[in-house]
């Protein structure tokens, strides 16, 4: 049986049981800000367990895009060294929000392994949770009980909060657990050793294959716990484990999906899987990362330099490198590997195949762009060496390895490996510090301690209705106090609010509220969980009064023109580059619209004036805000409006219309375009492989834009005394300059040749060395001319020389070939030794170093020292 056929049967199954298969949600998280990425199946469901929105089915099931790249046994680094973990994985899961609980859930788990799977029963066992003194509960003798219905009592296992009670973060909805186990080990070795007593004891043929939550608590700030109101069924089933058992597997990778995967990168690279540990584990890696790395860019993730970018391009690169030193691929391979993924999942994933295009080139940009960092990193470390062992080190420090790490990929065994193939150690403890120290101060950047929500009132539904006011009577149901990076604030919800939270591109609105005549000011809003929060600095001294909410008007009429004109500008984009570009992200604030697009190559200045001239035409034609709420999916899609890979939509929907523009939204936009006032676009760049980026700006910010050019037109009319074609005189300017740049650069060369032939002069035999000492009126590039120039006429040559210009200093120092080992001489070392006496710094290779200062009444002094040293 194949993954897909497993994965059908599931759903097969569980639709017969009245539950409606749900799509997975997108990997990158959008709406949440404790989350990078969905990592459990229940992810996209948590407003319904936290009271935040009503479920419109009870019961549901699907297959949720899963990655975990931190935490117990998914260290990314760890991820291929074993047979079993992952970064992406599938979450097969059925859940009951408030409809059944423990009875129905376990007796269908049952069901599907051993009836419909067929796994042998006297293969399983099972797990409860044994109950906590702490908290003051007993073992789950529900789910004892119940199990005892399915299978012998000697498989049910006690175990411990840790194992088998599940939290979804510090506070919030848990409960017990009940772990389904497989022993997938061998007659006879199951014949020797008990597989019960291999349970949660991390063997990798005694492994976890199914968890049902029971969702029944409330843990609170102060760490005590409530019923909740309503109990749910939380359950995840890893599909590549469930393939292992049913595929009669030793490994994850040793199933249809990964050896699909593997096969490829054996043809590429002629290593064949099992025949080298190092091998393998570079194998599975690559056929591991591939997954997330695609799926991330197809669901909207790019990589780059912060937040979910740089998880996802540590995840490339390490792909990259396990390539490039383990199996020996110098060129892109990960790119042509994700059309193979493509080829297998593209059907239940759909994303992947219409996306297909996209992934394959940011993955071959980014591979292109490590390959070549990776060739910086082996420059780098070879002055490593150098360094080291110039200073009779026998050891690289922490820092510098940890410096490899962290900006040129390097992983550790490898600098371990090169040093040592040098003679030289690693300090591990000082690059461990380091390694540490990063990702103590990154999960301390990211850090939120929150109290308990203190409860004002009842009221369950919070009402938006910023569309169409900016400013409404509301009452505070419920806030509590957050610590995050030092500081305090409060976090508030009213029972409506005319205030728009972030989403959408669009930042949150800020304003205040007021009672008599205290203003109590909220400084940002955002969507936490579905949930409308203001974030507060001060609480209002009268929580239960009732307040008069006020939008700042300005700010938001700002932004909701630039929001306006960014779905013009999409609009005007697909019209002239065609209908393959589509958003890749956006941010609307009240200064600017910066706007992300995939497109191939850079956008020419003949179709940026198209671009822009559209736009501003349809600004001008004033055309009317189309509204649409509520609308079905099916009838916004029929008006033509495009859905976002990456997002998740729900039953019904937003659509904004300008014209021929249409577009699913839930953003704030004016009435009409004419609104919206100038439009200028200021850029246009690159962000990654296939995106581009264009960023604008409106209304007042526009005009402001041209009132500053005219200003700056006039000045330089009246500095070029008034020209009638100002082109022509600035143009006649530049060719002039050129002219004269190149009559100095005559003269400097004339000079350089004097000075050389004067110094000429100087040179004196010392010790055998034929030196050179001085101080000269010339820039650092002709001296460094000079002295290359007289290496070649003299052997066993050291060149000292000064330079001053423009009241700053360098000092430039050159050592001929033979005399680096013969003499043990190094440029390098002695310009850096000598560079604080001009107040500067600098250094260099053997051969020739140079430093820069501001003290030029130093260098007789430098020079000194080095020639006192020869």
């Amino acid at each position: 049986m194949t993954l897909s056929e497993i994965r059908a049967q599931f759903f097969d199954f569980f639709e017969s049981k009245g539950h409606k298969i749900v799509s997975s949600a997108p990997m990158v998280v959008k709406n949440d800000p404790t989350l990078m990425f969905i990592n459990a199946g229940m992810n996209q469901f948590k407003d319904y367990f936290l009271g935040n929105t009503t479920p419109k089915d009870r019961r549901v099931a699907n297959t949720q895009k899963c990655l975990r790249v931190s935490g117990k046994h998914n260290d990314l680094d760890e991820v291929g060294v074993d047979t079993y973990h992952h970064t992406m994985f599938e979450m097969l899961g059925n859940w009951s929000f408030g409809d059944y609980f423990k009875e129905e859930a376990i007796a269908w788990a049952w069901e599907l392994l051993t009836e419909v799977y067929k796994i042998p029963k006297d293969r399983l066992y099972v797990t409860v949770f044994e109950g906590d003194k702490v908290d003051g509960t007993p073992i789950d003798n529900e789910s004892v009980e119940i199990w005892k219905k399915h299978i012998s009592e000697d498989r049910i296992i006690p175990a411990s909060k840790k194992d088998n009670f599940w939290e979804m973060g510090e506070t919030g909805p848990c409960g017990p657990c009940s772990e389904i186990h497989v022993d997938l080990r061998s007659d006879d070795e199951r014949a020797k050793i008990d597989g019960k007593t291999l349970v949660n004891e991390d063997d990798p043929q005694v492994v976890e294959i199914w968890n049902n939550v029971f969702m029944q608590f409330n843990r609170k700030a102060d760490k005590s716990l409530e019923p909740l109101p309503e109990t749910h069924v939380d359950t995840g089933m890893g599909l590549e484990r469930l393939a292992m058992a049913l595929q009669g597997k030793q490994s994850n990778y040793d199933t249809d999906l990964f050896q699909s995967l593997i096969n490829h990168i054996e043809k590429i690279s002629g290593i064949k899987y099992g025949e080298k540990e190092e091998t393998d584990i570079a194998l599975r890696v690559i056929a591991d990362h591939v997954r997330a790395i695609a799926f991330s860019i197809a669901d909207g993730q790019l990589p780059s330099n912060t937040g979910a970018g740089y998880v996802i391009r540590r995840i490339l690169r390490r792909a990259v490198r396990y390539g490039y030193q383990t199996l020996g691929l110098k060129d892109s391979f990960l790119a042509d590997l994700s059309a193979v993924l493509v080829d297998l999942m593209g059907d239940t994933f759909q994303e992947l195949r219409q996306q297909q295009e996209l992934v394959h080139k940011v993955i071959k940009e980014e591979e292109a762009s490590f390959f070549k960092t990776l060739a910086q990193g082996l420059k780098r470390m070879d002055m490593v060496i150098e360094r080291t062992k110039s200073a009779n080190k026998g050891t690289i420090d922490g820092s510098v390895v940890f410096e490899l790490y962290d900006t040129f990929g390097f992983p550790f065994d490898l600098t371990q490996l090169i040093a040592s193939e040098n003679k030289l150690l690693v300090d591990e403890k000082s690059f461990k510090e380091y390694l540490e120290k990063q990702k103590t101060d990154s999960r301390a950047a990211t850090a939120m301690e929150a109290g308990d929500w203190i409860q004002l009132s009842d009221d369950k539904t919070e009402e938006f209705v910023g569309y169409d006011n900016l400013s409404t009577h509301v009452n505070i149901v419920r806030y509590r106090k957050v610590s995050q990076k030092k500081k305090v604030f409060y976090q508030v919800v009213f029972n409506l609010t005319p205030f728009y939270p972030e989403g959408g591109g669009q930042v949150g609105d800020t304003g205040h509220i007021e009672y008599g005549d205290e203003k109590a000011y909220i400084f940002d809003t955002k969507k936490e969980n579905n949930l409308i929060i203001h974030l507060m600095k001060e609480l209002p001294t009268n929580l239960e009064a009732k307040f008069l909410a006020v939008v700042n008007e300005e700010k938001r009429n700002s932004s909701a023109k630039n929001h306006s004109a960014t779905h013009l500008l999409h609009h005007a984009l697909r019209t002239v580059l065609g209908d393959h570009v589509e958003q890749k992200g956006s941010l609307v604030n009240s200064d600017y619209l910066r706007f992300d697009f995939s497109h191939f190559s850079k956008v020419t200045e003949d179709e940026m004036e198209k671009i822009q001239a559209i736009v501003s035409s349809n600004i001008q034609d004033n055309i009317n805000l189309e509204e649409k709420r509520n609308t079905p999916m099916e009838v916004a899609t029929e008006m033509g409006a495009m859905a976002l890979f990456g997002e998740k939509y729900g039953d019904t929907v937003r659509v904004i219309k300008f014209g021929d523009s249409v577009e699913l939204c839930g953003g704030t936009h004016v009435s009409s375009t004419g609104k919206i006032g100038l439009f200028k676009i200021t850029s246009e760049s690159a962000v990654a492989a296939g995106v581009r980026r264009i960023e604008a700006i409106t209304s007042k910010k526009a005009e402001e834009f041209y009132a500053k050019k005219a200003t700056k037109l006039d000045e330089l009319s009246a500095i070029l005394k008034n020209p009638k074609d100002i082109s022509k005189a600035v143009n006649d300017l530049l060719i002039k300059n050129k002219e004269l740049g190149k009559e100095v650069e005559r003269f400097q060369r004339a000079q350089a040749k004097m000075v050389k032939e004067g110094l000429k002069n100087q040179v004196v035999d010392l010790n055998g060395i034929n030196f050179l000492e001085g101080s000269v009126e010339l820039d650092g590039g002709s001296i460094k001319d000079i002295l290359f120039q007289l290496k070649g006429e003299y052997d066993n040559f050291v060149g000292v020389l000064g330079g001053k210009t423009d009241g700053k200093c360098t000092l430039s120092m050159i050592v001929s070939d033979n005399l680096i080992s013969e003499k043990e001489l190094h440029a390098g070392n002695s310009i850096r030794e000598v560079s604080k006496l001009i107040q500067g710094g600098g250094g260099g290779q053997p051969g020739f170093a140079t430093a820069g200062g501001k003290n030029a009444a130093g260098l007789p002094e430098a020079i000194s020292l080095i020639k006192a040293k020869l």
